[in-house]
């Protein structure tokens, strides 16, 4: 979702493990790097040959762009680029495209043909910008939204041929779509906005504008056919791939519902009404163009439909339980239901995620870790002033053989890894910081806070004490709950998040000091009002949508939610992670938080990555995996050790006979070295790069 803080769906996920050792998976043969991260996404597939396939895999340690031919199994790396390239896909003539970005995330579309060749620009004279949709014809045409500050710019034409600038618009906005008859342009703005949805004619005009702001219809002729009440926001999901029709595929929001909607010139937006769902949803064409895939996110899992509305039917396909990070309908197989071939990227808690294709297709390998995650997998649901709160809980799995009750056999320590967006929520889906963590003995609990997607409209517009104090209310309550029930320590219960989680870390340790005994904040928001005024416009307009106007229209408002005001108050030791070229999150407004800490007596640690928000080099993510844990199991197992030290000592104290009947020399005992991971315990600070 445009202007979200953090990644959509899913964290970039750490996967500690060797590389592949056999088969065709991308990178097979480099077993240089014993670390790896990847973020699981589904293959491309061309339109015109669906065994031609473009994705993305680890390539010592980076992300880049493969070609996967299924019916030799054989894939090629494509990119190799320093800073990794996260995006790639496919054109109906079998050309290979991926963003060329530098490290501030601006460049330009670039193609090959898929067996290989020299590199061309998509079009050539735009200017460079950040990637705001692309969209490629059966006919090499092209159309591709550009980035530039503050405005977007939609360009069109031949696949490597000269940039014709079709329109430019104010504001983040991206191309969503173009029909495949007469040309048209989709764009899509703010869901919420006036302009959530625009229609361009082939040379830029204004065809349609579709609103997506809450509205009521009071006997009126609503802007769309259904039924009467409160339509809201909007979301544009493509043209049908046929060439006989234009129809834009739409999910409007009712209400607490979300309808699947079309439009198409000659009769507007038509709701299906009939084709309604509680929790969120997304959509996709079919390549007959008549029938629509709908994977829907409900309570932290995920349900594939199969809706024709043609003759207003609804099916619900059969999946294992757990989470789609993906889904799409796809040409080439047949499974006797009209559906062709569906491919689905499914994982749960326990499994790391796999593909799968309802035709049997052979699928690129992913560059994962064999068999099933440790630990005990639960969800919990806490009582809350909205409704229940979700949380999944993940404990470090039991001695297979019970041992007698011991001192420390009490409950595990614990962490709150805390999800970003605020539009996002956690799944029950593999997480690499959840498997090292409970392979390390703690227990992880990801709480879906109010605010977070799968549960519907009114658990997300749920902000009744403020933003960001909302989700700390949650957090606060899912902890005492947890320790209610037995299942995690009082005196030990830590928080991680990174970008809007970081900033909800910062938050809990000032306003709620009391309760934490570690934080970990990675890239996050730490000064409400400075990093307004100095992130991306798409986030500015975020925080006004959020906090209901500016920092100079709602002073207050960010005032009383910002980490800052509270950072006199923490106790907790914090290990702040940011990143000097973060334009989400950016540095300046971290160091002044940073400057308030160490104003206070704040015990913390910082550590700086030479990166932008979102980074897709390994060494990265895998430095901060480690400092973290090591943070992490020195804090929150401080007291353990101390009591263990006690012990130890008054046992060291008590005079021992050797065997022999002689007592040892001191000065002969043999000693360790001593390891000393951090500062000591109480004000402190220590800073790495």
């Amino acid at each position: 979702m445009t202007g979200s803080r953090g990644p959509v769906g899913r964290r970039p996920e750490e996967a500690v493990a060797h590389k592949p050792r056999t088969g065709n998976s991308a990178g097979a043969d480099r077993t240089s790097a014993r670390y790896q991260v990847y973020r699981a996404a589904l293959p491309d597939v061309c339109a015109t040959d669906p065994a031609l396939m473009v994705f993305t895999a680890d390539a010592d340690g980076r992300c880049e762009v493969f070609t996967w031919d299924a019916a030799t199994g054989r894939a090629r790396q494509v990119t190799d680029r320093q800073g990794g390239t996260p995006h790639g896909t496919i054109d109906p003539d079998a050309y290979v495209w991926w963003f060329d970005e530098d490290v501030h995330g601006e460049g330009h579309w670039r193609f090959q043909p898929f067996q290989g060749g020299p590199d061309r620009l998509g079009l050539t004279g735009v200017p460079p910008g950040t990637s705001r949709g692309l969209a490629v014809g059966d006919d090499g045409s092209v159309a591709m939204g550009v980035g530039n500050g503050s405005t977007t710019t939609i360009h069109r034409g031949v696949r490597g041929g000269p940039a014709c600038e079709v329109t430019r618009v104010d504001g983040h906005v991206t191309l969503s779509g173009v029909s495949p008859r007469a040309g048209l342009l989709a764009i899509s703005g703010p869901a919420g906005s006036d302009r959530a949805v625009t229609v361009l004619t082939a040379d830029g005009t204004p065809h349609t504008v579709l609103s997506g702001a809450s509205r009521e219809h009071h006997g009126r002729r609503p802007e769309v056919s259904g039924a009467p009440g409160a339509y809201g926001r909007l979301w544009s999901l493509g043209f049908a791939p046929r060439a006989d029709r234009d129809e834009l595929l739409l999910v409007r929001e009712a209400g607490d519902r979300y309808l699947l909607a079309c439009w198409s010139p000659g009769t507007g937006v038509v709701v299906h009404d009939w084709c309604a769902f509680d929790t969120e949803i997304t959509a996709r064409w079919y390549p007959d163009g008549r029938t629509v895939l709908i994977r829907q996110d409900s309570h932290g899992r995920s349900v594939l439909h199969r809706a024709r509305p043609a003759d207003r039917t609804l099916t619900r396909l059969p999946t294992p339980p757990g989470s789609l990070l993906d889904a799409a309908p796809r040409a080439g197989g047949d499974t006797g239901d009209g559906a062709e071939d569906i491919h689905y990227l499914w994982t749960d808690t326990a499994h790391p995620p796999r593909m799968h294709s309802t035709a049997g297709t052979a699928l690129p390998p992913l560059s994962t870790i064999p068999g099933q995650v440790p630990g005990d997998h639960r969800d919990i649901w806490t009582p809350g002033p909205d409704g229940p709160v979700h949380t999944l809980l993940s404990l470090p799995a039991l001695p297979a053989i019970p041992a007698p009750a011991k001192e420390n056999d009490a409950p595990a320590p614990a962490v709150f890894l805390v999800h970003g967006g605020p539009a996002d929520h956690d799944r029950d889906a593999y997480d690499g910081v959840v498997h090292s963590l409970v392979a390390s003995g703690f227990a992880v609990a990801r709480v879906n806070y109010r605010g977070s997607t799968g549960y519907g409209p009114r658990w997300r517009r749920a902000f009744g004490a403020g933003v960001g104090l909302t989700q700390v209310d949650d957090l606060v309550a899912v902890r005492a709950d947890l320790i209610a029930r037995g299942l995690v320590r009082a005196d030990a219960v830590g928080l991680w998040g990174t970008s809007w989680g970081g900033y909800l870390v910062l938050l809990a340790l000032g306003a709620r000091p009391e309760l934490w005994q570690a934080g970990v904040a990675v890239k996050p928001v730490a000064d409400s009002v400075a990093a307004y005024r100095t992130t991306t416009p798409a986030l500015r307009a975020l925080d006004e949508r959020l906090f209901g106007g500016s920092p100079d229209e709602v002073p207050e408002r960010y005032a009383r939610s910002s980490p800052v005001r509270y950072a006199d108050r923490v106790r907790a030791p914090l290990l702040v992670v940011a990143a000097t070229r973060d334009a989400k999150c950016p540095p300046g407004q971290v160091r002044g938080y940073l400057a308030a800490l160490r104003a206070a007596g704040a015990r913390h640690e910082s550590m700086w990555l030479d990166t932008g928000h979102d980074g897709y080099e390994g060494g990265d993510h895998v430095a901060v995996l480690r400092r973290a844990m090591v943070f992490l199991d020195r804090e929150l197992r401080r007291r353990d050790r101390d009591s263990k030290r006690d012990r130890t000592s008054a046992r060291d104290r008590t005079p021992k006979t050797p065997p022999s009947g002689r007592r040892e020399d001191p000065a002969r005992v043999p000693t360790g070295p001593v390891v000393r991971a951090g500062p000591a315990a109480g004000t402190g600070t220590a800073e790495h790069v």
